[in-house]
């Protein structure tokens, strides 16, 4: 896996989504220290969260979680 800084990224983003294309997984790093923040992989490598079941329900119900749905911690964890 290759490794390009985020300005150099930048200045050759198509070179890059071109290698993407091709299969190849490139990793961005940030900083001084050169940190590796992201990960730009072909989207067939991508894996899709598994679908989460229902236990003894599985087969007569079902849940939808609408995409601006916001909870905080405290709020998740009853502490509010």
């Amino acid at each position: 896996m290759k490794t390009l800084p985020v300005g150099e990224f930048k200045t050759r983003f198509s070179d890059v989504l071109d290698r993407v294309q091709h299969g190849e997984e490139i990793a961005v790093s940030y900083g001084r220290k050169k940190e590796k923040i992201a990960v730009i992989i072909p989207y067939s490598h991508y894996k899709q969260p598994a679908k989460r079941v229902l236990g003894v329900m599985e087969e007569t119900a079902s849940y939808k979680v609408k995409g601006d749905f916001k909870i905080s911690t405290e709020e998740f964890l009853g502490l509010e």
